[in-house]
């Protein structure tokens, strides 16, 4: 007897199981027009990390006094965290009047277009994960000992709720961008004050250390209150944190204080990405209807 296919509510964000073919060719298209005439096409998802971490990881060597151990491995790691959340939301943003013929012409989930712009971003990221790779082969030469470990496969995780959190910001940035524009220009000012929050290029550590300073010559601790807030309050610092724990700390001698992962760390990141998931959704299915008046 033949199984009934399974129904799905017009609109509602489970419509997306219906379409999850669409899902896979909207993916391979965006995978392959980011590298169509590239000489070098897939080489450049593990090619330009690598560039950008030899840049930043010899310019802020003599920017920062503090000494950071396998500074390229600990740098690496935070910018390709980074670049997963903002590079998958910043694609989405537009994913709905970038398609607006198609959504003109046929009835397909709408959630499908932010969902495959995001994917496809992840998908993007594993390839880049090369790059470090290649960082952590070197260094495993340089330091005489081989840097991997067991503990590396538990970037799973945060790759899950870095891909869940990213899916709710990239719907709710999605559907402002049909009706405000700006909203672009908007999120591209607040990308760049994130990204000076989310401890790619330093550590928390010295927000610890100015706070110490503060408590001593009797005043109020503010670095105390804003290592508090990038670390329990800026998500995406959560899920470098523990990238980190799992790539950059199994490769040291002596762990931070400030690098230790917590269950409590893991609860946040998961409840931010639920969170934030449900926020976008809720918005997305509730203007969803107006979107065509507006592409």
């Amino acid at each position: 007897m033949a199984t009934k296919p399974r129904q799905y509510k017009e609109g509602s964000f489970f419509e997306i199981f219906r379409y999850k073919d669409l899902l896979v060719q909207l993916v391979k298209r965006d995978i392959k027009l980011k590298y169509r005439r590239s000489f070098l096409g897939y080489v450049w998802s593990i090619l330009n990390p690598l560039l950008i971490m030899i840049i930043m990881a010899i310019v802020f060597s003599f920017l920062f006094k503090r000494e950071i151990a396998l500074f390229p491995i600990y740098l690496l790691a935070g910018r390709s965290v980074f670049e997963l959340a903002n590079t998958a939301v910043s694609k989405a943003l537009g994913a709905i009047t970038d398609n607006t013929s198609l959504l003109k012409k046929t009835y397909v989930s709408k959630f499908m277009f932010p969902l495959s712009k995001i994917t496809s971003t992840t998908v993007d990221f594993i390839f880049s994960m090369g790059a470090l790779i290649i960082v952590m082969l070197v260094f495993s030469i340089i330091e005489g000992r081989l840097l991997f470990s067991f503990w590396n496969f538990g970037i799973i995780i945060v790759v899950v709720e870095a891909y869940i959190f990213s899916m709710g910001l990239g719907f709710l940035m999605a559907q402002l961008h049909v009706f405000f524009r700006d909203i672009r220009y908007v999120y591209n000012a607040f990308s760049t004050m994130l990204m000076y929050c989310s401890a790619i290029f330093y550590d928390v550590g010295m927000f610890y250390d100015k706070a110490k300073d503060q408590i001593n010559a009797g005043v109020t601790p503010f670095a105390l209150y804003l290592a508090h807030f990038v670390e329990y309050c800026n998500p995406v610092y959560i899920y470098i944190k523990q990238f980190r724990y799992f790539i950059w700390v199994p490769t040291l001698e002596t762990v931070p204080q400030w690098a230790v992962v917590t269950p409590v760390d893991f609860l946040l990141g998961f409840g931010y990405a639920i969170l934030m998931l449900a926020i976008g959704v809720f918005f997305f299915k509730r203007s969803q209807d107006k979107f065509i008046l507006y592409i």
